[in-house]
């Protein structure tokens, strides 16, 4: 049975997440917004997480007045994916851990092979 939280409740797990990354690594993440919507796209309902923006690895040099990057966290499928409040808040720790290193120029692979994915 999936986890049944308010929003706002949801949102704290987030910035419970966002809180607890390392100091020398949070540091790192400059220009980026969190933004949790309540589904997914309907071309991936299952997606948890989306990080939109250009990674640090692939920037230009020039990379300057540009929008900030966005981290979407899906809290429909995040909710689904977990049956009990403690599941849902590891969840949403990997998976903002996940898109973070997206952020830093890790692709999906690489995330698996460090057991992030």
């Amino acid at each position: 049975m999936p986890v049944d939280i308010d929003p706002a409740a949801f949102d704290a797990l987030v910035e419970r997440a966002l809180d607890e990354l390392p100091d020398d690594l949070a540091s790192l993440v400059h220009n980026v917004v969190v933004l949790v919507e309540p589904e997914a796209p309907a071309d991936d309902p299952d997606l948890l997480g989306l990080y939109d923006g250009l990674a640090l690895t692939d920037r230009p040099a020039n990379h300057a007045g540009m929008l900030p990057d966005r981290i979407l966290l899906f809290r429909g499928p995040l909710l689904d994916m977990a049956d009990t409040p403690e599941e849902l808040e590891e969840e949403v720790r990997i998976t903002v851990v996940h898109e973070i290193a997206h952020h830093f120029g890790l692709d999906d692979r690489r995330l698996h092979e460090l057991g992030w994915g």
